[in-house]
C-alpha cells in the first residue's frame, strides 16, 4: 500500500459526505445507508488503522437484544465489566475491555474519536466506558456494543458505528433467534465490508445441538459466509452471572488463539483492512448509480419548471405583439391625451394637431402624464403576474404527478402561486424600463433634426408614445401597423415618425421592446428559481459522479 492511500481515502470520504441523495427515487434509501456506512468506516477504521498498524486489534462484540453479548464478554474476562440483565436496553454505553498496558491506545481519539471516554462506575450514554483488565493480553481489545435491534435509535446507530470501527466482529446470536432478519443484515454488511467475522451461537439446547448449528452453517454458506468461525455455546445455568468454563470452551479457545499469537492478530487486522479496501469500489458504485438516477430525475423536474416559465415569457411576448396591452386603463388614458376621430382626421393633413394634443400631456396637464405612465406600468405588471401564476400552477401540478416532485413540495407553501416578491420586483423593473425608454428618446432626440420637434412634444410624451408603439406592432419592428381601438397605434406611429423619422422609430421600438422582454425574463427566472432551489438542496451536483469515480480510481492505484 502506498503512502498516498490515506489522502485518497480522505478525498473519497469528503466526496461521499458531500453527496446529496434526498430525492425520493427507488434505491435512494439504500444508497444513503451505503454512503453513510462508507464515511463511517473511513473515519472510524480505515484512516485510524492505516495511521497506526501496530495498534491493538479491536474485536467488537455485537448482536441482537438479549443474545448474551455482555454475559459473554464478562465470562471471557472473568469478571463483570459490562452490566447484563433482563431490562432492555441493557448496554447504555459501549464497554471497551483491554490490557492495562494498552490504555494509551484508547484514552486518546485514535479509535472512535467522537465518543468521550469514561473510566470507572456507570458510564453515561454517549460515552465509551474504558475497562482495563489483565485477563486480556496486550494487543487485543473487546468492545461490548449496544444491541443492533435496540428500541432506541441512538443505540442502533452507535452499534453500527462501533461495528464499522472493528478489526473483527464476534457476532452473538441464539438458537431461538439466529434466523431473524436484522442480524443477517449486519452479517451481510460484515461480508460486504470485508470485516473478519466469527459467530457465537448461544444457548443451544441439548436436543438441538446438531440440528441448529447445521442449519445455521447452511445459511452462512448460502450468504457467502462459509469461512466464518462458528462457535457453539450450549444452553446452561450461569454461575455468579458468568458462563461456566465448559460451556465457554469454544469461545475461550478462539480468544486464546488470538491472545497467544501476535502474528494471528496482525493477520486478522491485515485481512480486514484488505477486505475493506477491496470492498470500496463495489460499495461506492451503489452510491454512484444513485447519483446518476437522482441527477436524471432532477433534470426532468427542472425541465418541467423551465418549460412552464419559458411558456410564460412567450405568453407575455404574445401580449406585447397582439396589442392587448393597449386595452383597458391604458387605452382610456391615451384617449384622454390624443382623442380618437379628431386626431385621425388631423393626421390626414399633418401631425401638428396630434403633436399639440400630446404636448398638452406634459405642459398643460402634468397629471395626465403620470396617469398614463401608471396605467402602462399596471398593465404590464398584470400580464407578467398572470403568466407567472399560470407557470407556478403548471409546475406544481407537474411535480405532484411524480413521487420525487410531490415529496419535494410537501412542507412547502405557496409554490403553486406567484411569489409575494413578484409584485414589488415587477413594479421596480417596469419603472426602470420606462426610465430606459425616456433615455432612449433623449438620446435619439439629440440630433439637430429631431431636437426642435421633440421639444414641441416633450421627452415624456414621446417616451410614452414609444411604449405604446412597443405594444402595438408585431415584433415591434415589422412596420406593419396593428391598429387597435380605432387608430390608437396609428396615432403613435405617425407622431413619432414626424419627430424622429421612420427608421429611428423602428430602432427605438426595437430597443425598448428588447429591454422590456429581458426584464420580464429576469422576473420569471427569479420565480422559477424557487423550484430550482428545492432541487439544488436535494439532488447531487452535476459533477458528483465524476468526482466519486476519480476518488475510487485513486484508491485502487494507491492500494
Amino acid at each position: 500500500m502506498s503512502n498516498g492511500l490515506p489522502a485518497a481515502l480522505g478525498r473519497l470520504r469528503d466526496d461521499l459526505a458531500a453527496v446529496r441523495l434526498r430525492l425520493d427515487v427507488p434505491g435512494a434509501e439504500e444508497a444513503r445507508r451505503v454512503r453513510d456506512d462508507l464515511v463511517a468506516q473511513v473515519d472510524d477504521y480505515l484512516l485510524p488503522r492505516l495511521d497506526r498498524m501496530d495498534a491493538p486489534a479491536l474485536i467488537v462484540v455485537g448482536g441482537s437484544t438479549g443474545a448474551g453479548k455482555s454475559t459473554l464478554v464478562n465470562s471471557l474476562v472473568g469478571e463483570e465489566i459490562s452490566p447484563a440483565g433482563v431490562l432492555r436496553p441493557t448496554t447504555r454505553a459501549p464497554v471497551l475491555a483491554f490490557h492495562p498496558g494498552d490504555l494509551p491506545w484508547f484514552e486518546g481519539p485514535r479509535v472512535l474519536p467522537g465518543l468521550p471516554r469514561a473510566s470507572g462506575g456507570d458510564a453515561a450514554p454517549g460515552t465509551l466506558a474504558l475497562a482495563p483488565t489483565a485477563a486480556l493480553p496486550p494487543g487485543l481489545a473487546l468492545l461490548d456494543s449496544p444491541d443492533i435491534d435496540s428500541v432506541l435509535a441512538e443505540n442502533r446507530a452507535l452499534a453500527n458505528q462501533l461495528l464499522a470501527a472493528a478489526d473483527g466482529w464476534l457476532f452473538v446470536t441464539t438458537a431461538a433467534r439466529y434466523a431473524d432478519a436484522v442480524p443477517w443484515e449486519l452479517l451481510r454488511a460484515a461480508r460486504d465490508r470485508g470485516t473478519a467475522l466469527s459467530l457465537v451461537l448461544n444457548r443451544v439446547p441439548a436436543d438441538a445441538g446438531r440440528e441448529v448449528p447445521e442449519h445455521l452453517g447452511r445459511m452462512l454458506r448460502d450468504e457467502r459466509l462459509a469461512e466464518v468461525d462458528l462457535l457453539v455455546v450450549p444452553e446452561t445455568e450461569l454461575a455468579d452471572g458468568l458462563l461456566p468454563e465448559g460451556a465457554l470452551a469454544p469461545a475461550r479457545a478462539w480468544l486464546e488463539g488470538l491472545a497467544a499469537d501476535a502474528q494471528a492478530r496482525a493477520a486478522l487486522v491485515r485481512r480486514t483492512l484488505r477486505g475493506a479496501l477491496a470492498s470500496l469500489p463495489a460499495r461506492a458504485a451503489v452510491v454512484e448509480r444513485a447519483v446518476m438516477e437522482q441527477i436524471s430525475v432532477a433534470a426532468d423536474l427542472r425541465a418541467e419548471a423551465d418549460a412552464a416559465y419559458v411558456d410564460a415569457l412567450h405568453e407575455v411576448e404574445a401580449a406585447l405583439r397582439s396589442g392587448s396591452l393597449l386595452r383597458g386603463e391604458v387605452l382610456a388614458r391615451w384617449h384622454e391625451v390624443v382623442g380618437t376621430g379628431d386626431v385621425m382626421r388631423a393626421l390626414e393633413t399633418g401631425i401638428g394637431k396630434a403633436r399639440d394634443r400630446l404636448r398638452s400631456l406634459v405642459t398643460g396637464r402634468p397629471a395626465g402624464d403620470e396617469e398614463l405612465r401608471e396605467a402602462v406600468e399596471n398593465r404590464v405588471e398584470a400580464v407578467v403576474r398572470a403568466a407567472a401564476e399560470r407557470a407556478a400552477e403548471r409546475t406544481a401540478r407537474a411535480w405532484r404527478e411524480r413521487v420525487p416532485g410531490r415529496a419535494l413540495l410537501e412542507g412547502t407553501t405557496g409554490l403553486d402561486r406567484a411569489s409575494a416578491d413578484l409584485e414589488p420586483a415587477a413594479e421596480e423593473e417596469v419603472r426602470a424600463w420606462q426610465g430606459v425608454v425616456f433615455d432612449l428618446v433623449r438620446e435619439e432626440g439629440a440630433s439637430k433634426r429631431a431636437t426642435a420637434r421633440l421639444a414641441s412634444l416633450g421627452v415624456n410624451g414621446a417616451g410614452l408614445t414609444v411604449m405604446l408603439a412597443v405594444f402595438a406592432h408585431t415584433g415591434g419592428l415589422t412596420g406593419t401597423e396593428v391598429v387597435v381601438a380605432g387608430g390608437t397605434s396609428a396615432v403613435g406611429q405617425k407622431v413619432l415618425e414626424a419627430i424622429f423619422g421612420d427608421q429611428a422609430v423602428r430602432t427605438l421600438a426595437a430597443r425598448a421592446r428588447e429591454d422590456l422582454v429581458e426584464r420580464v425574463d429576469g422576473l420569471l427566472r427569479a420565480e422559477a428559481a424557487r423550484f430550482d432551489a428545492l432541487l439544488d438542496e436535494a439532488a447531487p451536483e452535476a459533477d458528483t459522479f465524476a468526482r466519486l469515480h476519480e476518488a475510487v480510481d485513486a484508491i485502487r492505484r494507491a492500494a
